[in-house]
């Protein structure tokens, strides 16, 4: 008994110990490896194949690299719910870029992180240096991003631009990942392009906030501005960036979006500023900032995925049903975090 008792006590004292971005993490982590196991036992076929998660990182690419940018800007206290509009105006003028006006690839990638740039700019001066309430601005940002994308082209269509169809179509082979069909033919497990992009930021981003100044400075400001100001740290270019680097993610998410789907349409990105946003607190990301993990952000997608999967293939193909599923989600993660800023007072 005292031997159990020791090593409870010893596993406790670890966890108290652990910052909250890493418990956090480590509660999202374990919780996806749980759940995506759960499916496998008792859901079968659809979970056991490795293709079945390449899928999901395949299907949720550009949202990864959404959640990436929203991460950054609520770990410094803010928020950003233009993404969805911002994927939306890229995909359309993309589309009609390289289908009505015989544009490049190269073209509509420069194309695409112009029109990120541009509302990371705008929206980071008004959040950042006049003050203005950061969901105020970036609700006027989506506004405006949807309207952009009816008045360039209304009407959805695919893309026939033989250089961006060859893109979409490319597939990166998983040595030793592949499974056999009903033929017994083996067929090699893929990911998408979008895929091997949105693993670079994600790697890109989390050395960015670990080992970097600027990284250091979304915590600090986060945590709490004024002593940020004491510490030397230039809050509102801290800030500018953040919603920057937002926007500037948004542009290449939407142009993944755009790889992905093939198409223009004023319907893409649907919703996709909720999922990001739901996905960074899953990932241990707190809305009061100074606190996230870029890492947690991966698996937060990679847990609200798997939850809709599980969702539709127990036979609730209803709408209804994943929702009420992610509502549930969210509300046990926001509890979760803050039973762990709790601890600590």
């Amino acid at each position: 008994m005292e031997t159990k008792t020791r090593e409870s006590k010893g596993l406790f004292s670890k966890l108290s110990n652990m910052t909250d971005s890493n418990l956090l993490l480590t509660i999202t982590i374990v919780v996806f490896v749980l759940m995506y196991i759960g499916a496998m036992v008792f859901l079968g076929k659809g979970f056991l194949k490795p293709q079945a998660f390449f899928n999901i990182l395949n299907e949720n690419a550009a949202l990864i690299i959404l959640s990436c940018g929203l991460s950054l800007v609520m770990i410094t206290g803010g928020i950003d719910i233009s993404v969805g509009g911002v994927t939306a105006l890229v995909t359309m003028s993309c589309a009609v870029y390289l289908d009505h006006k015989n544009g490049t690839v190269g073209g509509a990638m420069l194309l695409a992180l112009g029109i990120g740039l541009a509302f990371g700019l705008v929206q980071g001066y008004l959040v950042a240096y006049l003050d203005i309430q950061p969901f105020i601005v970036t609700l006027a940002g989506m506004f405006f991003a949807k309207g952009m994308t009816t008045i360039i082209n209304a009407d959805p269509f695919n893309v026939a631009n033989e250089q961006f169809v060859a893109l979409k179509n490319t597939r990166v082979n998983v040595p030793g990942m592949g499974s056999y069909n009903k033929k017994g033919v083996y067929i090699n497990a893929y990911v998408e392009i979008g895929v091997i992009i949105a693993i670079l930021i994600v790697i890109l981003m989390f050395m960015m906030l670990r080992w970097t100044k600027l990284g250091r400075s979304f915590y600090a400001v986060g945590g709490n501005r004024q002593s940020a100001l004491m510490l030397g740290i230039n809050v509102k270019r801290t800030r500018f960036l953040s919603q920057l680097l937002c926007g500037v993610l948004a542009g290449i998410g939407g142009f993944v979006y755009f790889l992905h789907v093939g198409s223009g349409a004023a319907t893409n990105g649907a919703g996709a500023e909720m999922n990001a946003i739901a996905s960074s607190i899953i990932g241990g990301t707190m809305l009061t900032g100074g606190v996230g993990n870029i890492i947690g952000t991966l698996f937060g997608v990679l847990s609200l995925s798997t939850i809709k999967n599980i969702v539709a293939s127990a036979g609730l193909d209803q709408a209804w049903w994943t929702g009420i599923t992610v509502a549930a989600m969210l509300c046990i993660f926001l509890v979760v975090q803050s039973i762990v800023v709790a601890r600590k007072k």
